[in-house]
């Protein structure tokens, strides 16, 4: 049985939050911290460098963001485990970044008791889902997704846009946007638009810090 310590690489753009996985991970029996990243670019370059064992990716980074970064991870370097760290519980982030190929998906505000574990568990092999994602993803598992009209809708709306503004963009008529914007209601269960907008950012359907409208 092999004695050689996991690897692990941790990426982030925020040199704080680094500096916390990195003591929390200090001392840790059989794991040796090998790198750091700043970027999803830099990620992939430290993987081509380094190989380690297992990467902590944090999910929102400038130029490349940590899904994107995930799967050329994963195609790049198919040894390398990768747990997604972030701040939101939403279940659409979390069916991405696993299809992106992530063995794991914490929270940052969880991190801090779980982390070496979860290093232990994806590299052997196994998963480690955070338990309110698990219950949200299992909550909206049969839920009608959103249509990528209904999204680029909804991202209109969470700008302030009117219908008629957001159909003059988009190409399409008032009367259509008021029917998309229906059916975006049925399908968040959602009071107003507003309300709408709230759930779609929570969930992970919708990233307004991403856009520039």
């Amino acid at each position: 049985m092999s004695t050689r310590p996991i690897s692990v690489l941790i990426v982030d753009d925020h040199p704080v939050f680094r500096q916390g996985l990195t003591s929390i991970l200090d001392g840790e029996e059989g794991i040796a911290l090998v790198g750091e990243a700043t970027t999803g670019r830099e990620a992939l370059a430290s993987c081509h460098a380094l190989r380690p064992d297992v990467v902590i990716m944090d999910i929102q980074m400038p130029e490349m963001n940590g899904i994107e970064a995930t799967a050329l991870v994963r195609r790049d370097c198919p040894a390398t485990r990768v747990i997604v760290l972030t701040t939101f519980e939403g279940d659409v982030h979390a069916m991405r970044a696993i299809k992106a190929g992530a063995a794991g998906y914490m929270l940052k505000s969880k991190v801090g008791d779980d982390l070496a574990n979860a290093i232990r568990t994806v590299h052997a092999g196994g998963r480690c889902i955070a338990p309110s994602v698990a219950v949200a993803m299992a909550d909206h598992m049969h839920a009608d997704a959103l249509s990528q009209r209904e999204i680029q809708v909804l991202e209109l709306a969470a700008f302030g846009k009117t219908n008629r503004l957001i159909g003059v963009q988009l190409g399409i008529s008032e009367s259509t946007v008021k029917v998309h914007m229906k059916s975006i209601l049925a399908k968040m269960d959602a009071n107003d638009r507003t309300h709408a907008v709230m759930r779609a950012v929570e969930r992970g359907i919708i990233d307004l810090r991403q856009r520039n409208r």
